[in-house]
């Protein structure tokens, strides 16, 4: 048994249930974007049966050789963390802390004093906004670059010349210990970046430090003795807990190259893949026709996964959450999420519905695999098989 799991991070499809809770009622990501090309030109993603998940301009509802539903979130909020730790069991009831105005004044002095600098920021931004607007006086005086966004996130970015990254990763492990609590969120992240003003550039060198909310199938697998291999910032998400490889991945390309190249080598095991540039260079940017361009460069080397899987293999499309750059603001958004299924000894054309949260996902890898369900989820597994 071998399984290929794909998260093309932020590709939501349809606002969720109560997404007017989150401001987000008019939210689709997926849809959106293909508007704002004329459609979408992404035929292997249509063979799995995209096209029947949504009226998506440029996809078309037939043929289909995939099983194919949407999966709705039940963990409280729209971030990479929930998403990503609900896939493998673990529901968050309660919302992780955003802070809209900047981290805590008091938060903020302990931090200063652990690391031994002022810092510079302290509000929502985007990323690259603020490294052009605070970047040259980072360099100028050291102090780091503190921000944070609609998500429960903690970043620290820093040129690599002014701090090298080992000590950035420091300040990420100090804010990591100082952020419990009240203030315990989901993810501290580093954010190295090169260039000078004017051009300045985040580098492949991020760092995620994430908090650990329970035992996930993720453990089980890998007590049972299967590999499973993260590509990407996956490994980060869980805190290196469950994983037997972590591989490094600059972009959505390199990540489709290591986790093909994986998938060749390992006759059994998961490699488990997160796609991260739809969401951090195209929907955090409101650039719908990057999203677009970036969605059908993936559906290009959806062959190559198809290639490594072997007789026994299974491919899983999905996604984490929306992000729909259409929308205002550049926050993600709250949304159903796509569950493409393929391999080459499953049934054709299997319709899943709506599964009612995303651990329906783990609970379905749990079966094929043969390990302790979580205590949330439903499989699907038999629905699939021949």
């Amino acid at each position: 048994m071998k399984l290929i799991w794909i998260v093309l991070d932020s590709c939501g499809i349809g606002a969720a249930p109560d997404a007017d809770l989150y401001g987000d009622a008019d939210a689709n990501t997926l849809v959106h974007i293909a508007e704002a090309v004329g459609g979408l030109r992404v035929p292997h993603l249509a063979r799995l049966g995209l096209g029947r998940l949504a009226a998506i301009p440029g996809v078309p509802r037939d043929p289909v050789d995939g099983c194919y539903g949407v999966m709705r979130e039940r963990s409280a909020g729209k971030d990479t963390t929930n998403g990503h730790w609900e896939f493998v069991g673990v529901v968050l009831d309660k919302p992780l802390p955003v802070y809209p105005r900047g981290f805590p004044d008091d938060l903020i002095a302990a931090f200063e004093e652990a690391i031994g600098k002022k810092i510079l920021g302290n509000r929502p931004a985007s990323g690259t906004a603020i490294i052009e607007e605070l970047g040259e006086e980072h360099m100028r005086t050291g102090r780091p670059i503190v921000y944070t966004s609609g998500d429960s996130v903690f970043q620290i970015a820093a040129h690599e010349e002014v701090v090298p990254v080992e000590e950035l990763y420091r300040m990420c492990e100090i804010a990591r210990g100082l952020l419990q609590g009240e203030h315990a969120v989901g993810r501290v992240i580093a954010r190295p970046f090169v260039g000078r003003p004017g051009n300045f550039t985040r580098t492949g060198r991020r760092r995620d430090y994430s908090l650990r909310f329970g035992r996930t199938v993720l453990d089980e697998l890998t007590e049972a003795g299967w590999p499973v291999i993260a590509v990407g910032k996956i490994a980060d998400i869980y805190g290196g807990a469950g994983i037997t490889e972590a591989v490094h991945a600059r972009n959505n390309m390199e990540a489709v190259d290591r986790a093909a190249e994986w998938a060749h080598r390992l006759e059994r095991g998961v490699i488990y893949a997160n796609l991260v540039d739809f969401d951090s260079l195209y929907g955090h940017r409101n650039d719908p026709v990057g999203f677009a361009r970036a969605v059908e460069e993936f559906d290009a080397r959806v062959p190559e996964l198809v290639g490594a899987l072997g007789p026994e293999g299974v491919l899983v499309v999905t996604a984490d959450h929306g992000c729909d750059p259409t929308t205002p603001g550049t926050d993600h958004t709250r949304e159903v999420v796509p569950l493409l299924v393929w391999g080459p000894s499953l049934r054709r054309g299997v319709d899943l519905g709506v599964r009612e949260t995303f651990a329906d996902l783990g609970a379905t890898v749990a079966e094929m695999f043969g390990v302790p369900a979580p205590r949330v989820g439903t499989s699907f597994w038999k629905a699939v098989q021949t």
